[in-house]
């Protein structure tokens, strides 16, 4: 077979141990960690679903190696714990029966201990403990780690590594990026020690190779051992890559693997997660530097979820294994779809942080693109149906989540039409073809659309359910998927000739001018504000409330407002009375009379349900669920999980 990425797809061999391709499963935490830090059986099947979609590692993330001086709310690992070794090796087996490699990464917070926990009171009260004396950003106080702490430090980590070896992981990967401890060691931003442990490069690096060096005794000489590292801080108090280098050459005797990644998770998140805003694979570069001074392998991780990107990583030589993280919630399938030459059928990762905002809001998951992250273990998944159970299903909207809906009845065994008013499917996504940075966003329904037509599903454009539509199809069960409508209010001017709905952006751009009035500052009129100061137009923002985005997740929004600061003038507390075609008069927070000028306007007032569309609807057939928007205004992800169920269901 002709691999259409055969670099890729092919093995690397690390030690005695082969890795089936060089597409590794990046670390993330799992969710129903038990008080105690074992792990529980929904993280189990969250980890082995990537195995099984065939990535060729997986790595469990994070384990906390001394409790005693960290108190993160997360895996533990230690014998006189009931259940802590079985729930391990539950999950190294979980993981490896699929042909994938079980990693397990050994970590500690070191002076951010309890950044997991959802209840952020308890992790204030907690001793934190780093590389040196000082006061957090916070207000909390932080003690200097004394020599015999450290020295007990390593041990457990030596200790923990043998353990985790015994339950059946096959590699291990040493956390020492990203703001944690090892990382507070190897930083000037954390490290003011005078001793051993501080001051020279050398001496930085010292805790880290003492870590590693304990590690190997622990695991034997052919055992893979690898080192996460931020290749710069990306902060101007912190190294940047000339220092991390050497920081790669200084750890590469003692490792099999170099894993370069960016930043730090409390001051450069943006840059540790790369967002929607910024370019995919852009701390790639890092890694490549690296790897021009090192023998060992390299690995790189970044906002990665192209095919063709990764490929062109590989063979160029800018590293040798990629890692995704995100990618791999969208579409856990997404190495396996890549083998088989199936990447057409990859759904893409919209870097829109749902899944890191929910962890952060209620300890669990959730993908705005897959409804079955977080979620692995709950219900009955799509089975298909008897012979006899099978039912004509009639899909009303081709949006999200009806894209969805049809895709999941379809994949269940039933006969499924799916109708679209108009002469593409996407709904709403159409209109975030016009926002580059928001692209996967509309190239989704192209994805979905693909996947439903392989699975089954007859699409029927410019058509539209009626009544008497359902009534000839006769269908057992309809799906009313019939989304929103913008919500223009009765505003004087605002249907004028110089208005476009922000919906309708894409098909009217060429109306807007050099002077823009973005009005709404929800998250539809941020994203398009800062899409037209990236173009370069003026652009001033009005909203009635007193913050913006008030609708983007807790992950998104601060970078989205970085951006916001960058491109656009904004007018919080500002009411908008009249629009002329010179701007928006508004009334002010002090209740002045006041211009926002520009001659063009983008109507962004939010969204409202297509509750005549619903109720014309709603008895037509024995079985009929109501979803996404038309239920409810809400996202892209409740449209998504909602249509699955209601497939499901049927």
């Amino acid at each position: 077979m002709q691999r259409k990425y055969p670099h890729l797809s092919s093995p690397i061999t690390i030690g005695r141990t082969v890795f089936r391709n060089r597409m590794f499963s990046a670390p993330m935490g799992g969710t129903d960690i038990s008080n105690d830090g074992c792990i529980g059986p929904k993280s189990t099947a969250f980890y082995e679903l990537r195995a099984r979609g065939g990535a060729a590692a997986v790595t469990v993330s994070e384990l906390m190696v001394h409790p005693a001086t960290d108190g993160s709310h997360a895996y533990h690992l230690d014998e006189s714990i009931l259940n802590s070794l079985a729930s391990a090796t539950y999950t190294a087996d979980a993981i490896r029966r699929h042909g994938a490699i079980p990693s397990l990464e050994l970590s500690h917070s070191g002076m951010f201990a309890g950044t997991y926990m959802t209840d952020k009171t308890k992790q204030k009260s907690m001793h934190q403990w780093g590389p040196s004396a000082t006061v957090r950003a916070d207000g909390v106080k932080v003690r200097e780690l004394t020599g015999g702490m450290i020295d007990e430090i390593v041990e457990s980590y030596a200790h923990v590594a043998g353990l985790a070896k015994r339950a059946g992981f096959e590699m291990l990967m040493i956390h020492g990026g990203h703001g944690w401890l090892i990382n507070q060691f190897l930083s000037p931003m954390f490290n003011h020690r005078t001793d051993e442990y501080g001051g020279t490069l050398e001496n930085r690096c010292r805790f880290a190779v003492e870590v590693l060096k304990a590690v190997r005794q622990a695991v034997g000489p052919f055992f893979p051992l690898e080192f996460r590292m931020s290749g710069s801080e990306m902060v101007p108090e912190g190294y940047g890559l000339e220092d991390g280098v050497e920081i790669a050459k200084q750890i590469e005797p003692y490792v099999d693997i170099i894993h370069v990644s960016a930043g730090t998770y409390q001051k450069t998140f943006g840059n540790t997660h790369p967002s929607m805003f910024t370019d995919h694979g852009c701390n790639v570069h890092l890694a490549a530097e690296i790897k021009k001074h090192v023998s060992k392998p390299v690995a790189t991780i970044g906002g990665l979820n192209d095919p063709a990107q990764m490929e062109e990583i590989i063979a160029s030589g800018q590293a040798d294994i990629v890692y995704m993280a995100r990618a791999l919630l969208a579409d856990p399938e997404l190495p396996r779809k890549v083998v088989e030459n199936r990447d057409e059928e990859i759904v893409r990762c919209l870097r829109c942080f749902t899944c890191m905002a929910e962890r952060a809001a209620t300890s669990t998951r959730r993908c705005t693109v897959n409804p079955l992250i977080g979620r692995e273990m709950d219900g009955p998944q799509v089975v298909p149906v008897r012979e006899c159970e099978r039912k004509k299903v009639l899909v009303a909207g081709g949006g999200p989540g009806g894209l969805y809906a049809a895709y999941t009845a379809a994949r269940r065994g039933h006969e499924v039409i799916l109708c679209e008013n108009e002469d593409e499917v996407g709904g709403i996504l159409k209109s975030e073809q016009a926002l580059p940075f928001k692209h996967e966003m509309y190239e989704l329904s192209g994805t979905y659309k693909l996947l439903a037509e392989k699975a089954g599903v007859e699409i029927r454009l410019n058509t539209e359910v009626t009544p008497e539509y359902v009534e000839k199809e006769n269908p057992y069960a309809l799906i009313i998927a019939a989304g929103s409508a913008p919500l223009v209010p009765p505003i004087p001017g605002l249907r004028g000739e110089n208005v476009v709905v922000v919906n309708n952006y894409y098909k009217e751009k060429d109306k807007v001018t050099d002077d823009v009035v973005v009005f709404g500052g929800g998250l539809a009129g941020c994203e398009c504000a800062i899409h037209l100061g990236m173009e370069g137009k003026r652009v001033h923002l009005v909203e009635m409330r007193d913050l913006l985005a008030p609708d983007a997740n807790v992950r998104h929004r601060p970078l989205l407002l970085k951006e916001i600061e960058k491109y656009v003038t904004v007018h919080t507390g500002y009411r908008g009375l009249e629009v002329t075609a010179e701007g928006i008069w508004c009334e002010d927070p002090e209740g002045e009379k006041v211009l926002v000028p520009g001659t063009s306007v983008i109507c962004a007032l939010g969204q409202r349900s297509r509750t005549d569309a619903v109720e014309a609807l709603r008895d037509t057939a024995p079985y009929v669920r109501v979803i996404g928007d038309a239920s409810r205004v809400s996202t892209i992800t409740n449209a998504v999980y909602w249509g699955h169920h209601a497939a499901l269901d049927i």
